[in-house]
Formats: structure tokens, C-alpha cells, sequence
């Protein structure tokens, strides 16, 4: 809104509210210099064109001149902060790499952006999409080649990654209206981090500051496949005199799949509750609750992808007809998944006084999804585990003895843990200890629901006794029944060496880990207990070096472990014909990795840009895959050997220059697997071979225009070609996708504040392509094997990405 400043004796003035210009009074001379006048929070802001503060030899504008009579002004911010490469670009002084993404650039994106769309365009990042709106939960991303299960999420301070696969779903995080920034650390997570996995970096969400005053914001959205969105968040402003203030959202999101029949929706909430006082002291309450029904899009293998395209057996059926080639398993409405998740976390920073800093965050989560498919169930000859059943099912639609069946695997978890550490600054000495707890409860089922004569399968939510498959004790048929309770403890030390004035910065910490799982399976004829206990010792080291204001180098090397998914864990069997369909094991090794970044650094006012050497060496790499279990698709993981991965990242933004702020960035990924593969009992001969999901080159650009009023965004991202397996005999190719988006925000208007007309563009050029590799494998063609044997050949499956989608926004504060 407009702000009003009053001066006695004032001849000019000039600041910057949020890091953006405020306009100066009309007929200011330009050759009086700019002083600093207090921001409405009654602090200092530097004129936008002013140099950076490190920059210590250029002196302190003059003084004022004074003059008599009063003077009022009136001077309009702009909301967009002035970072460099459109929001896209910060400083960082960090001994590692770090790449953020600002709330400016957030704001001029499709609303229905994920935290994975809006990192797409960092170096490293390579995001497979299967819907261009971000609806879809079929969506991975990998950093420097390394998986998104490889990667750890944090919101607030609490971990966000599936408690049994280590996944992310990035459309349950949050809103994009409430993120205030994303950052993605490309190496290694913080000591501090309570992440299991991330040996792929760590991406770390915040939300948005609660406004100090009451207000809020709406935005209705319209678009392409009959989208409709819209927004509503509330401000609190202070409570009372207590120094409290919040805000709270909600969201509804709907979209017809681009491509086969289908439709999703979520509803989303998000919240944060904040109290500060004293010398930055903080408590606050956050949390973000998410509810989804969402479609499936097929994911095809590379034939079929040559064969039909977008089109034919690469969409599911429209219609049901169970006398079709597939008896009608294929029918859409058979993989409908429902989620509903809950995160709440309540970080806290106390600074004690004599340079002490303690935080804590404790948080609890609870989650429960199913993930069905269309399938078919003999009536007869079923089994239990490894045990024959006698009886006879009577289920609607039976042919033949064989009748369609929806099979329902359902995830129900519950999480809650801490985190506590504290700082102590102590002359050249930054000490700092602290201890991470993590308890979840994670159950799996798979069981049937039978499908009446026009596809309809009652209870989309699945597992329940109602509408389930049973038999004639009354208990669910299941082919899968799991119960996992895990426990972490981390314990962790370190310490920073400041010399030189703070120019040389030494750092060291070690984090021991200490996890425990407890499982169960309950199907008859596998082990009952599958116990694991793992310790592992995580050490790091860093150096920083301010060579002078504008350059700076830095090198770290950190240690990462991750263990294999819990479904790793568990023996299951086929209940058609009682034959094993995985084989349980508590012995799998964990993945370790040892990994290093040299690092070189530019700030000045006008140009932000960074250069980043890094190396890892792998040991027992786990590589995410998805099997298909009686219908359903779940996530695994596999023992990949060796790996090396070796590269350069590039980053490079410009600050707004006559309203342009242009970015650049890029990646060149040498990755090669250090050993053959066992496959039954011969050796793929697969050392020297270039790893999966790894491209070797890719690049980005994005231009952006912002004048307060009109503004549009033109990005365009090139990934180069994946390996779809570790022989190398298939792979997708290069491709090239671009976005755009351009507004206009008004002035104030009555009670409205900026409102704002946008439209943005996805994927301009509707280019149809395969984005990602859904499901590795070994070898997609018969292949000889070390020992003389022949090894048969598997297909990958893949993502296809998004096609053109248009969006219409219209938003307003108030």
C-alpha cells in the first residue's frame, strides 16, 4: 500500500522496502545525494542503487541537507524484491554449494507450481514431469544425477521425505503463494538436517513472514483442461499488544488429465503462527495439511512410446469392458488415488545471552494413501502367502473363473520426533552439539475390491472390511500385510574456526546415526521378524576463503548413507498362484558416499555468479524402481554396486538493469557405475558404463522484465539424454521445453492492494517428449553375461511430460 512520510526539514528521500526501490518525490534533483530514511519497520534501507555492504572502501553517502518548511511524500514500493537473475540468483556464503529460488520469482509462476517446478531451472536439477499444471503426483527430480529419493526435504525445520521410501510428494508441501524461498544445496544437507538420505543435497522450504498488519490475498485461476484453482489467505496482523501474528490458507485445485481420461483434485491449508521478541528470539507454530484424488497416466516403455505416442495403449480406457484384451483392468477410474497427509512442526530459537543460541523444532506428521490398479482375481485356487486356500469366491462380473478386481495398497504412517542444538559463539569459535529423534509407525496392506458390472469398485480409500475382498472367516483377503515401527537418533558435533578477520573460515563436524527397524509380515510362509540396526558414522570438513569483497572460494567434503526402502524388507507371494514374488532381506547393505566441492564465488551490485567442481564416490548405490505387486505399482529400491560421479555447475544472474534480469545456468555430469552387476547368476558387464538418470549436459536461461506494473518471465531449459539402464541399450533423448509468462499489477485501488492480471504459458512449443525414467533396469536386451550365460533383457518405463497448458490468474491483497 502507499506510505505516507512526513519530514519537518526534508528535501528528498529515497529507500528500499524488501530489497525494492520506493519511487522518490516528483522533482527531486538528481544530483542530491541519498541518505537512508527509515523503512515502516523502523529500519535502515540502503538506496537500490547503492553498492553492497561488503563493499568496505567505498565511504558512507553525506549527510542530509536540511531545509525549512514541511514536506510530505508519498512513495509506492514494489512487491517484487530486487534479487538478481528475476529471483533466481543470491549471495551465498556458505562452504558448500547453494542454489535459491525467491518468493519474486515464485510469485510470476503458474500458481499450481510445485517446489520441484520452481527449482527446475537450477543447476543440476532435473525435474520428469508427467502433467504440466503439477497436479500429478507421478513427478521425480534428480540433482547431479541422484535420484529424488536421494534427496532430503525440509519445511521449517522438519523432514517432509516418505518414512518408508524416502520420497518426496512436492504438490502436499505447500501453496506457492506461501513459500518466501526454496533452497536446493546441490552437495550434502546441513549437520543439523534431520535427513536420512541426502546424499542428493537438500532441498529446504520456508514459508512467508506473517504480515504485521491485518490483510490477506485471492487468486482465482482458469485454464487449459478445464483448471480451475483458487486461493484465499488470511492475515492476522498483531494479536492484541502480544506480539503475535499469523496467517492461514486454503486452496482448491481441479484439472482434467491432458492426456486419456481422468481428473484431479486437491485441497490444501497451510498455516503458521509466529511470535518474536527480544534480540531475535522466535517461536512459531506452522503446518500445511493436504487432500488429493488424483488420476494415473501410464507410463509407457520406449516401444510404446514409438508405437502410440500420446495416444492408445499409452492412456488408460475411457470406458469399462470387461471384454476387451485387458478385462477391463485398464479402465481409469480402477487407478484413482486418494492421499491425505498433516505435517506440523514448532521451531524455536532462544539466544541466551554470552553467545549462546538454542533451537529446537518438534514436529508430527501423519499420512495415509492407497495406490490401486485394475487386476484380475481367480475365484478359486487363491492363496494366502504360501498357503493354498480351499474355498470359492463369489465375486459381480466372474468369467471364466476369473473376475476384474481393483487392488488397493494403502500406506498409513504416523511420524513425530525433535530436533534440539545449541550454538555457542565463543571469540574465533563457533561450537555447536545437538541430538535428532525420529519415531514412525508405518503399516501396508494390499487387498482386493471387487469391481460391479459397469467398473464401479466401492471404497476408493481401499483396505476397509466393507467393501474388500473376504473370505469366509470374515478377514480380508491381502497379499501384502507389513508393520514397520523405526527409530533414529543422531547425535552430532562441530565447530567453525573464524581467522583473518573473518575472511578464512575453517569448519569440522561428525554425525553418528543410529537407526532401528522393527517389521512384522504377517502373510503366512514368510519370516515373521525383520529386524535391522544400523550405526553409521558421518564425518565433514569445509574451508572458506574471502579473497576480497567480490571473490571468494570455498571446499568441503562430507560423508552420506542412506538405507534401502522398507519394502526391501519383506518377502511377498503372489496370491494366484502362491509363487514369490520378492524376496525379503535384512541384510542389504547400505549406500555410502563420499563426496567433494571446490567451489569459486562472484558478488558485486550488479552481477551474481558461481562455479562448482564436485566429485562422489558411491558404495552398494540404491537405485529407486518401480515393480508392479498384483496390480499395483510400488517403489523399491536395488543394490546398484559403485558409482562415480563427477562434474562442473555454472550459475550466473544479472540484478535488474533498465527493469531486465537475465540468468544463466548449467551442468556438465561425468557418472559412470564402478562395477559389474550380478543378475541371477552371471555378471552384467556393466563397469565403465554411463549411470542412469545422469545427462551430461544441461543448460537453462531465463529472462525477466519488471517495472512495478508490467512484468513477463521467458525461460527454456535443455536436458540432455538419460540412460534408462546400466547397459546403456536404451535411453530417452535430448529435449527442450520453455515457459513464459507475462502480467500486469495495478495500483491500489479502494481496498484492493496490487491486484494483478497473469497468464502463464507451459511447455510453448507443445513438444511431446519422454521427460524421465519412470522404472530402470538392468539391460533392455538380451545380453551375454561375463560368465558365458545369456541375460534377458527387460524394458525401462518413462515418463511423458506435460504438453502446452495455458493459466489465467487474477490476484489481489487486501
Amino acid at each position: 500500500m502507499p506510505l505516507s512520510l512526513t519530514f519537518r526539514s526534508v528535501l528528498f528521500a529515497s529507500a528500499v522496502l524488501s530489497g525494492t526501490s520506493l519511487l522518490p518525490c516528483v522533482g527531486q534533483a538528481a544530483t542530491v545525494p541519498q541518505p537512508r530514511v527509515p523503512t515502516p519497520r523502523g529500519h535502515t534501507a540502503p538506496h537500490p542503487h547503492a553498492p553492497s555492504a561488503h563493499h568496505a572502501s567505498i565511504p558512507a553517502p553525506p549527510a542530509p541537507v536540511r531545509a525549512q518548511g514541511q514536506e510530505t511524500i508519498t512513495v509506492q514500493a514494489n512487491p517484487v524484491a530486487d534479487h538478481a537473475g528475476g529471483g533466481l540468483i543470491r549471495p551465498q556464503t556458505q562452504a558448500q554449494a547453494v542454489s535459491v529460488v525467491g518468493q519474486d520469482f515464485i510469485a510470476r509462476q503458474a500458481p499450481s507450481a510445485t517446489a520441484y517446478d520452481l527449482v527446475a531451472l537450477l543447476p543440476g536439477a532435473t525435474v520428469a514431469t508427467s502433467d504440466p499444471l503439477g497436479l500429478s503426483p507421478q513427478v521425480n527430480i534428480s540433482v547431479r544425477g541422484l535420484n529424488g529419493d536421494a534427496i532430503g526435504y525440509v519445511l521449517e525445520g522438519m523432514p517432509l521425505n516418505d518414512i518408508a521410501y524416502y520420497s518426496g510428494y512436492p504438490s502436499q508441501f505447500a501453496d506457492s503463494e506461501n513459500y518466501e524461498s526454496i533452497a536446493l544445496a546441490q552437495g550434502a544437507a546441513q549437520l543439523e538436517s534431520p535427513v536420512l538420505n541426502a546424499a542428493g543435497g537438500l532441498m529446504s522450504l520456508r514459508f512467508r513472514t506473517p504480515a504485521e498488519k491485518a490483510g490477506g490475498m485471492v487468486n482465482i485461476s482458469y485454464g487449459s483442461y478445464n483448471t480451475n484453482r483458487q486461493f484465499m489467505r488470511l492475515d492476522s496482523g498483531e494479536i492484541g499488544s502480544s506480539g503475535v501474528r499469523g496467517f492461514v490458507s486454503y486452496s482448491h485445485s481441479a484439472a482434467d488429465n491432458w492426456r486419456g481420461p481422468g481428473r484431479d483434485e486437491r485441497q490444501h491449508v497451510d498455516f503458521k503462527l509466529l511470535k518474536t521478541w527480544g534480540h531475535n528470539n522466535s517461536a512459531a507454530l506452522v503446518g500445511t495439511w493436504n487432500q488429493a484424488i488424483d488420476s494415473y497416466y501410464p507410463q509407457p516403455t520406449k516401444a510404446g512410446w514409438q508405437q502410440d505416442g500420446l495416444h492408445g495403449a499409452n492412456n488408460l480406457a475411457k470406458n469399462y469392458d470387461r471384454n476387451n484384451d485387458a478385462q477391463g483392468t485398464d479402465y481409469w477410474r480402477l487407478y484413482r488415488q486418494p492421499e491425505r497427509t498433516l505435517y506440523m512442526g514448532a521451531p524455536v530459537e532462544l539466544h541466551l545471552g554470552h553467545g549462546i543460541t538454542w533451537r529446537t523444532t518438534p514436529y508430527a506428521q501423519g499420512a495415509y494413501g492407497n495406490v490401486p490398479g485394475g487386476s484380475s482375481l481367480p475365484t478359486s485356487g487363491l492363496w494366502n502367502g504360501n498357503q493354498p486356500l480351499t474355498e470359492t469366491l463369489t465375486l459381480p462380473g466372474t468369467q471364466d473363473g476369473v473376475a476384474t478386481v481393483r487392488a488397493d495398497y494403502t500406506q498409513r504412517s504416523y511420524r513425530s520426533g525433535f530436533t534440539t542444538g545449541v550454538e555457542w559463539q565463543h571469540g574465533a569459535n563457533t561450537l555447536m552439539a545437538g541430538y535428532w529423534y525420529d519415531y514412525s509407525d508405518d503399516s501396508e496392506y494390499q487387498s482386493f475390491t471387487p469391481v460391479g458390472q459397469n467398473g464401479t469398485a466401492a471404497g476408493i480409500w481401499g483396505g476397509s472390511g466393507k467393501t474388500s475382498v473376504t473370505l469366509a472367516d470374515g478377514s480380508i483377503l491381502r497379499a501384502t500385510n507389513n508393520h514397520t515401527l523405526s527409530q533414529t537418533n543422531a547425535l552430532y558435533v562441530g565447530d567453525t574456526l573464524s581467522l583473518l578477520h573473518n575472511r578464512l573460515v575453517l569448519s569440522g563436524g561428525f554425525k553418528e546415526v543410529m537407526l532401528t527397524r522393527n517389521g512384522t509380515n504377517a502373510m503366512p510362509g514368510t519370516p515373521y521378524h525383520a529386524n535391522t540396526n544400523y550405526a553409521v558414522p558421518l564425518p565433514r570438513l569445509s574451508i572458506k576463503y574471502q579473497i576480497t569483497p567480490r571473490h571468494q572460494v570455498f571446499f568441503n567434503t562430507t560423508t552420506n548413507f542412506r538405507t534401502p526402502a522398507e519394502t526391501a524388507l519383506y518377502a511377498a507371494y503372489d496370491p494366484t498362484s502362491g509363487e514369490l514374488t520378492a524376496q525379503g532381506n535384512t541384510k542389504v547393505k547400505n549406500e555410502y558416499s563420499i563426496a567433494e566441492e571446490l567451489g569459486y564465488r562472484y558478488a558485486d551490485d550488479r552481477i551474481i555468479g558461481s562455479l562448482t567442481l564436485f566429485n562422489y564416490n558411491f558404495t552398494n548405490r540404491q537405485i529407486e524402481t518401480v515393480g508392479q505387486i498384483n496390480g499395483s505399482y510400488v517403489s523399491s529400491t536395488f543394490n546398484a554396486g559403485g558409482q562415480t560421479s563427477r562434474g562442473v555447475d555454472v550459475e550466473l544472474g544479472l540484478r535488474p538493469w533498465h527493469h531486465f534480469s537475465p540468468y544463466l545456468s548449467g551442468e556438465y555430469l561425468h557418472a559412470t557405475v564402478d562395477n559389474d552387476l550380478l543378475s541371477g547368476a552371471d555378471l552384467l558387464p556393466t563397469r565403465g558404463k554411463r549411470a542412469i538418470r545422469s545427462p551430461t549436459l544441461q543448460a537453462a536461461a531465463g529472462l525477466t522484465y519488471d517495472d512495478g506494473h508490467v512484468f513477463s518471465v521467458f525461460t527454456v531449459k535443455y536436458t540432455g539424454r538419460q540412460y534408462a539402464t546400466f547397459m546403456n541399450d536404451e535411453r530417452i533423448p535430448n529435449f527442450v521445453t520453455a515457459n513464459m509468462a507475462v502480467g500486469y499489477r495495478f495500483s491500489d485501488a479502494v481496498f484492493l492492494h496490487r491486484p494483478e492480471l497473469r497468464m502463464n504459458f507451459i511447455n510453448i512449443t507443445n513438444q511431446h517428449y519422454l521427460s524421465g525414467v519412470a522404472n530402470p533396469t538392468l539391460n533392455a536386451h538380451d545380453t551375454t553375461g561375463r560368465r558365458g550365460t545369456t541375460i534377458a533383457g527387460s524394458d525401462p518405463t518413462y515418463y511423458i511430460g506435460g504438453g502446452f497448458a495455458a493459466l489465467f490468474t487474477a490476484s489481489t491483497g487486501f
